[in-house]
């Protein structure tokens, strides 16, 4: 039986929801690794809606569920009913509404509520001792959650950022854009992507590592 991952998507389009590339990249190296994802996001109104041609806001309204299906072409659910028992191992692609619609991180700092199903979903993944991997932005939620623990995550060499989660009681560690950083003893993986990459090319290897390793943890 394949190893169910978890993937909690944010939207559709790095502005306002999930980076596009950064989801598809961690769902080809997934299914290439021989896993199962089953993909999620949360049931309600997204932050607001940025044009991505202009870096306009609209004024439109969009559901963060419902746009985040464009992205895997419907076979999605409500983050708010998984559960960690039917799952091996979770990771979150990033985009600003990683840090805008499962956290209030870009609004709010590090004192930004993470979406309640979320939170649920991460606490009940880290409490099971099953494998999270944190792309992109998305370790400003590891340190939200699991801040209190001292887990040790990367966003690569953000100073500013990297200052914001250790206020959570995170360790930020540098790191290139092409690897990651591990925190075994929590069973973290985390890669930076676009917060320094420029394209494809450049973030898939640390997306493919963060894969193997989230793999190698549940083997």
């Amino acid at each position: 039986m394949k190893p169910k991952i978890g993937v909690i998507l944010a939207g559709c389009g790095v502005y306002d929801g999930s980076e596009v590339t950064e989801s598809v990249l961690t769902l080809l190296a997934l299914e290439k690794a021989g896993a199962e994802p089953v993909c999620m996001a949360p049931d309600k109104e997204q932050l607001h809606v940025i044009n991505h041609l202009t870096g306009e806001e609209t004024g439109e309204k969009r559901n963060v569920l419902v746009e985040s299906a464009r992205i895997v072409r419907g076979n999605i659910e409500d983050v708010a009913a998984a559960s960690a028992d039917d799952l091996d191992a979770l990771v979150l692609p990033g985009g600003f509404g990683a840090a805008k619609n499962l956290s209030r991180f870009a609004v709010d700092g590090p004192d930004g509520e993470v979406d309640p199903g979320v939170r649920k979903l991460i606490e009940e993944v880290h409490g099971a001792r099953k494998p999270i991997g944190f792309i992109c932005i998305t370790p400003a939620i590891a340190a939200q959650v699991l801040g209190g623990e001292g887990v040790e995550v990367t966003i690569g060499t953000d100073d500013e950022t990297a200052s914001a989660i250790e206020s959570c009681g995170a360790r930020h560690v540098k790191c290139a854009v092409d690897e990651i950083h591990e925190d075994p003893e929590r069973r973290v993986v985390s890669t930076p992507a676009y917060m320094l990459g420029q394209g494809p090319a450049e973030v898939a290897p640390g997306i493919d590592k963060l894969v193997q390793t989230v793999m190698a943890w549940i083997r």
